[in-house]
């Protein structure tokens, strides 16, 4: 069992998430009973607005702005490419927030900032803003005159066998894997506390993927190097903190003979 809760963490607590439920700012499993950090309605409105976005772009934008069509829909049209790298690298970054925060929960670091209410809720959050630009990022796509995806391809993983088609396939599963976790959130009482962990631990797969994906199938590898070592890096660490910490806690609670 673990120890429970000082007086001076609980108002730390209060402190920190006011009307919310009192926990400890350390283990996840003691911040199983907060609520989604953000209403369901307003999830379905964010990966709406990002759906009707990329279609208004690729079908709309260019019948309403003439003068765009050029770089649209020219010899060489670039603008789906760009706005299809630039989501993508939005959406990287925000899954890796997402998994900072989650491991910070984990670590019992998240005492030190910003507090085990504050991480959880800020680790939903980027994760659920991350799968928005990562449903752009795909759909934007299908602008694109290089890459020539359908919508069947771009939305069945491995279907598609152009342009890098096993890097993009990752890519894909990544997708589904970020829809899986992050309305996990929102099904969490009806699956029970050790169905949703098994299934947040699914997080690490998925952004191995992404990695992958983000080295392999995209065109700026060079120009970001350095941010996928640091970012990779500091998952990497944070992950092996987190099992020491978890064989440390397991040593102590055996008992002594």
């Amino acid at each position: 069992m673990t120890n429970p809760a000082s007086s001076s963490e609980l108002t730390e607590a209060k402190k920190v998430a006011p009307g919310r439920p009192a926990r400890m700012v350390t283990p996840v499993t003691e911040l199983a009973d907060l609520p989604p950090a953000m209403p369901l309605g307003a999830v379905l409105t964010l990966l709406l607005g990002a759906i009707l976005g990329a279609f208004t772009a690729v079908i709309v934008l260019p019948t309403w702005a003439p003068n765009l069509s050029a770089s649209l829909l020219g010899d060489e049209p670039k603008a789906y490419w760009y706005l299809s790298r630039s989501s993508a690298v939005v959406a990287y970054a925000l899954l890796w927030l997402s998994m900072i925060f989650g491991l910070l929960m984990t670590n019992r670091l998240a005492r030190l900032w910003p507090g085990g209410p504050g991480a959880f809720d800020l680790h939903q959050h980027t994760s659920l803003l991350g799968l928005a630009f990562a449903i752009f990022h795909a759909l934007i796509l299908l602008g694109d005159r290089y890459i020539s995806a359908t919508l069947p391809q771009i939305l069945v993983p491995f279907a598609y066998t152009g342009y890098e088609p096993l890097w993009v396939g990752l890519g894909q599963l990544t997708l589904y894997g970020m829809v899986i976790i992050a309305f996990s959130f929102y099904v969490r009482q009806r699956i029970g506390q050790t169905m949703w962990r098994l299934i947040h631990f699914l997080s690490f797969v998925i952004w191995l993927l992404s990695l992958l994906h983000a080295l392999y199938s995209g065109s700026d590898t060079d120009l970001l190097i350095g941010w996928y070592w640091v970012s990779g890096g500091s998952v990497l660490l944070l992950t092996i903190y987190r099992v020491l910490v978890t064989m440390v806690n397991r040593s102590n609670r055996k008992p002594t003979t």
